[in-house]
């Protein structure tokens, strides 16, 4: 990449590794609105990296920037952006930064899609390494991409959770195995219209030929219309129908192998399920051993932030599900449960309706609300005839659930709502929850 001098906007974890990275040979300069970690600032700072906390990037970009790298949470319409294109400076990620970086004999598997993409990435890499390979995990996970990308040597894995706003600043990247979960109408707000949204989705194939595979939901019927023309070799996974991988008699079978009963599956759901069998389809391409899929699947109890269990008090049961930004998420969340339901709904209002949730409901006796969505939400569970209050925040909410529930309840969070309305996350919201609950009774 012959880049002299870059514009990293944005800087959060992302921004901060692929400062570190350009750091090496470029001239680097970092803005961000927000205060960032000292010690952060310090590092990049003694690298060489000129760091700009709470400035105009506007007014700090100029035609001399070969490069801009944008956070992925920053939308197109920014107008540093907007600027940076007007000047014909190339605009990327840091996904798409960070492969120009890697070896070009490793093998890389991207995974994306409306729900299920951390927990089928960590399954991925997890029955890699169980079969004796070297993994790298990383990107909408929650590494970045370029903490690790010097450090892959030939014949390594890499496998990255691909999130649709880093799918929307890439022209390079290519997969050798792209997995599609499923798609839904989410990120709305971000996009437009689910067109879009799926168009973007449609770009981890890029660069496919018949090489390389698509790994796709044969149940979700958007994931098959979508991927109709890509040139990718196509392998499909599915409940219902006998696919590549598929349920049959209790069990899961790849092709005409049995892998495992699902009995014998610590991580039981249907949503898991699909999880599994994706991963399975990525990982047979590189001849896993049967054996190694079996001895995680018997162990693997599931990601943090998903459906997590928290603790017993008193009879009642906690999950965090803060990783639920979304209503097909929550329903998800839902279905697992048939015992009477508290729930911990509400956060950043990206102007989404509750509407979906209904089909779920029938378990849920109260919805305790919280954050910009509140006052939606309070309607939305009068509409349908379930009790809710309105709570200034989570800690008020997840109290006023353990006093209104009995022996037997289950108290969920799963918001249905992005964090950043009071929280820098859904890792550090669902953390705050865990807290919360494990306070409780003190």
């Amino acid at each position: 990449m012959q880049v002299k001098k870059v514009f990293v906007l944005g800087m959060a974890r992302s921004g901060y590794e692929a400062a570190k990275l350009l750091a090496k040979d470029h001239v680097v300069l970092i803005v961000d609105g927000k205060e960032q970690i000292k010690e952060h600032v310090e590092e990049l700072q003694s690298l060489g990296v000129t760091v700009k906390i709470g400035e105009d990037p506007v007014v700090l970009l100029d035609e001399s920037f070969d490069l801009m790298v944008k956070n992925p949470g920053i939308h197109s319409s920014h107008p540093a952006v907007s600027k940076a294109l007007e000047l014909h400076i190339p605009v990327i990620n840091e996904v798409e930064l960070a492969y120009h970086y890697l070896n070009s004999k490793a093998h890389v598997i991207g995974i994306t899609g409306s729900n299920g993409k951390t927990t089928t990435t960590t399954l991925i890499s997890l029955f890699l390494q169980e079969d004796g390979r070297k993994v790298f995990t990383g990107g909408n996970i929650g590494i970045p991409f370029s903490q690790f990308v010097l450090d892959v040597q030939d014949g390594d894995f890499v496998v990255l959770e691909i999130s649709d706003h880093q799918l929307c600043d890439m022209n390079d990247f290519k997969t050798e195995v792209s997995v599609l979960t499923n798609l839904y109408p989410v990120h709305l707000d971000f996009h437009g219209s689910f067109l879009k949204y799926q168009e973007i989705k449609k770009r981890i194939f890029s660069h496919h030929t018949k090489e390389n595979l698509a790994i796709l939901n044969k149940d979700n019927n958007e994931s098959v219309l979508l991927t109709h023309d890509i040139l990718s070799t196509k392998m499909y996974f599915s409940k219902q129908d006998e696919e590549d991988c598929f349920i049959k008699e209790g069990a899961i079978y790849y092709h005409e192998e049995k892998i495992i009963d699902l009995k014998e599956i610590l991580l039981q759901g249907n949503h898991n399920y699909e999880n599994i069998m994706a991963a399975i389809l990525a990982v047979k391409k590189y001849d896993v051993k049967t054996s190694s899929i079996q001895k995680v699947l018997k162990t693997f109890q599931g990601v943090p932030h998903r459906i997590e269990f928290v603790r017993t008090l008193k009879g009642r049961s906690f999950y965090n599900d803060s990783k639920a930004t979304n209503c097909e998420s929550t329903k998800i969340a839902l279905r697992s449960f048939q015992k009477p339901t508290l729930l911990l709904l509400g956060g950043l209002d990206r102007g989404h309706s509750f509407d979906d949730l209904t089909p779920e409901l029938k378990n849920v006796k109260y919805v305790a609300c919280y954050g910009e969505t509140k006052n939606k939400i309070t309607e939305y569970c009068k509409q349908q005839g379930i009790a809710c209050d309105m709570f200034l925040n989570l800690e008020e909410a997840t109290k006023a659930c353990y006093q209104k529930s009995q022996e037997g309840d289950v108290i969920l969070l799963s918001p249905a709502c992005a964090s950043w309305d009071q929280f820098d996350s859904f890792e550090q919201r669902g953390d705050a929850f865990k807290k919360i609950v494990n306070s409780l009774g003190e």
